[in-house]
């Protein structure tokens, strides 16, 4: 049996459309989670366009999370030097720093929190 080229490529439209919102839903699951996160562990709000904002809690969700199993549960950092990084991590707002770190590893973190610049910080209290 053979499939017309016009089945064929309603198949294939459909499929496309239910990957689409097969990934917009978990697009939006992973930003639920990571907005829940923010919010139990006393996160600020970050700063930046609406898009920018959204991707960059998820990524500080993820680069947080991933530290902490690293480096407490799986390696020698002890909860109250976490505290320490955690808090750090308070004071950079800037969304931007956030994505452009989300590749780096969870060793890397307090070096580059202590590197980021007065740009990704606030001037206000950050203490809200």
């Amino acid at each position: 049996m053979q499939i017309s080229t016009d089945c064929w490529r309603a198949a294939k439209e459909g499929d496309e459309q239910d990957k689409a919102a097969w990934l917009e839903a978990k697009r939006a699951e992973k930003q639920a989670e990571s907005e829940a996160w923010s919010e139990q562990y006393r996160m600020p709000p970050l700063e930046g366009t609406d898009r920018a904002v959204a991707w960059g809690v998820r990524c500080r969700h993820q680069i947080l999370a991933a530290a902490y199993t690293a480096l407490v549960l799986e390696g020698e950092t002890d909860e109250a030097e976490w505290e320490t990084i955690e808090e750090s991590a308070r004071f950079v707002t800037r969304a931007g720093w956030w994505i452009d770190q989300r590749s780096s590893g969870p060793g890397e973190l307090a070096e580059l929190l202590q590197a980021a610049t007065g740009a990704d910080r606030p001037t206000e209290n950050p203490h809200f």
